[in-house]
C-alpha cells in the first residue's frame, strides 16, 4: 500500500512539474527577445566552441544560441539528430559534405537537416560567430 502511494505521489509531482514547465514555455513564446552577439556572455563547451543561450535550452530541447568557433576549429565529420538552422554573424563557418565545400560568411544562412553527415569548422584567421536554432536538443554525433 505504501509503495503504491509513493508511486502515485511521484506521478502527481511529475505531472505538476511538466504542467508548470509547459506553461512557462508557452509564456516564453509570447515574449519579444533581443540579443546582441557583441554583448553575449559566452561559456566554453569544448575545444574551441563556446555558446551563449538566447532562448530555450540546447541540452533539453528547442533553442536559439549564439555559437562561437575559435579560429581553425574542426568539428570533424558528424551528424545532428535534429535540423539545425544557422545564420553567420561574424567570420566564416566552413562546411563540407558529399556535395562539396561551402564558405558560409557573415549574413549567410545554412540549414543542415537532422541526420545529414557533414564537417564544419571555423575560418583559420577569424573563426566564426553564428546564430543557431533548432526545434530539438543539440547533439553532435561523430560519423563513422
Amino acid at each position: 500500500m505504501k509503495k503504491s502511494l509513493l508511486v502515485a505521489g511521484v506521478v502527481v509531482a511529475l505531472t505538476i512539474a511538466w504542467s508548470i514547465g509547459r506553461a512557462q514555455g508557452q509564456q516564453d513564446q509570447q515574449k519579444v527577445i533581443f540579443a546582441s552577439a557583441e554583448q553575449a556572455k559566452f561559456g566554453a563547451m569544448n575545444n574551441g566552441v563556446s555558446t551563449a543561450a538566447i532562448w530555450g535550452d540546447a541540452t533539453t530541447g528547442a533553442h536559439g544560441t549564439f555559437t562561437k568557433f575559435a579560429p581553425g576549429h574542426d568539428s570533424g565529420m558528424h551528424t545532428h539528430t535534429n535540423d539545425v538552422w544557422i545564420v553567420i554573424v561574424k567570420g566564416a563557418y566552413l562546411y563540407k559534405d558529399e556535395a562539396g565545400e561551402k564558405r558560409v560568411g557573415a549574413g549567410d544562412f545554412l540549414r543542415v537537416p537532422g541526420g545529414h553527415k557533414h564537417w564544419s569548422g571555423g575560418d583559420k584567421k577569424e573563426g566564426a560567430v553564428f546564430y543557431e536554432e533548432s526545434s530539438g536538443k543539440f547533439d553532435l554525433v561523430p560519423a563513422k
